[in-house]
């Protein structure tokens, strides 16, 4: 089986900014790229669904369309389209098979609010054992390099540096898979890694980011110093990756939005367990996706 990344698609702006993230990521790693596409017979069409086709040819042209535009626009890439006939939700994750990554669109409020998750996009990524990445229309490959130099032309922008990987990391719970990924995820683009940790404290009932004067600077200077020993490994095997890390006290969702201002990807975790509700994808990882602008993965870990 050759090595691919996945993207869904469904036709939607979100999805076909997804389709080229995931095409210029599979250039990244020297695989071929795999579009997906679901469609299901329904007795009452969407209304996007023209009156002179059925709904399989329908979602045909629509993928025909999606990859014709996805080849085009980067002739040096394998491309293989599929339609699949199934729930979206089951379409994406058999197709995904034995993918690298699982690549979607998600729909953003505005530039500000970021991601509304669909049912679908929830559903594959509590459920997916593959990284999942979410992107949402508008991301292009400009977006995720530093602003071009005067007289820079639009086939030079991939010569400027890229912007930032966050990693958010808890050091209590630091996850191989996770840390692997966003370090590996930095060196594909030769982008500086940036790894956010945000802590309470047990008895915290001030304004958030406030420390007990007597113990705080103390506090700070050992999670600081945990989050560092976390990443010490990692900085060997990935020596040509420039890691900075902020250590914070206060929510972590709010200092991973915010570390994310101006940055490529957002890698965040997402347990896999077991739980009487069903497969969830944890408060801080929802959080951002819902509120952070650029792609955001998601990577699953025990």
């Amino acid at each position: 089986m050759l090595r691919h990344v996945t993207a869904g698609v469904d036709g939607s702006a979100e999805s076909l900014a997804a389709a080229h993230w995931a095409a210029r990521e599979a250039l990244r790693r020297g695989v071929s790229l795999r579009i997906a596409h679901a469609w299901q017979w329904h007795p009452h069409p969407a209304a996007s669904v023209p009156m002179d086709r059925t709904q399989r040819e329908w979602a045909e042209e629509t993928l025909d369309r999606t990859a014709a535009g996805v080849r085009a626009a980067h002739p040096g890439l394998r491309v293989v389209d599929q339609l699949v006939s199934d729930s979206p939700t089951a379409a994406v994750l058999a197709a995904a098979g034995d993918a690298e990554l699982l690549v979607l669109g998600s729909r953003g409020l505005s530039g500000v609010a970021g991601f509304v998750l669909g049912s679908v996009s929830q559903r594959v990524v509590a459920r997916s054992s593959l990284p999942v990445v979410l992107v949402r229309a508008g991301e292009t490959a400009a977006g995720e390099h530093l602003p071009a130099a005067d007289g820079m032309s639009p086939e030079e922008i991939p010569a400027s540096p890229y912007r930032d990987v966050v990693l958010g990391l808890d050091p209590r719970r630091p996850c191989d898979e996770l840390i692997e990924f966003a370090f590996a995820s930095a060196r594909r683009c030769g982008a500086p890694l940036h790894v956010v940790h945000a802590f309470r404290t047990a008895a915290a009932d001030g304004p958030e980011g406030r420390l007990d004067p007597a113990s705080g600077p103390e506090l700070l200077a050992a999670h600081e110093r945990t989050v560092v020993a976390s990443l010490r490994q990692w900085c060997e095997k990935f020596p040509e990756v420039s890691v900075t890390e902020t250590v914070a006290e206060g929510r972590a969702a709010t200092e991973l939005v915010r570390a994310s201002t101006g940055a490529a990807l957002v890698v965040v975790g997402r347990r896999t367990r077991n739980s009487p509700l069903g497969t969830h994808i944890g408060p801080v990882t929802h959080a951002v996706l819902h509120h952070v602008g650029c792609p955001v993965a998601v990577v699953p870990h025990a």
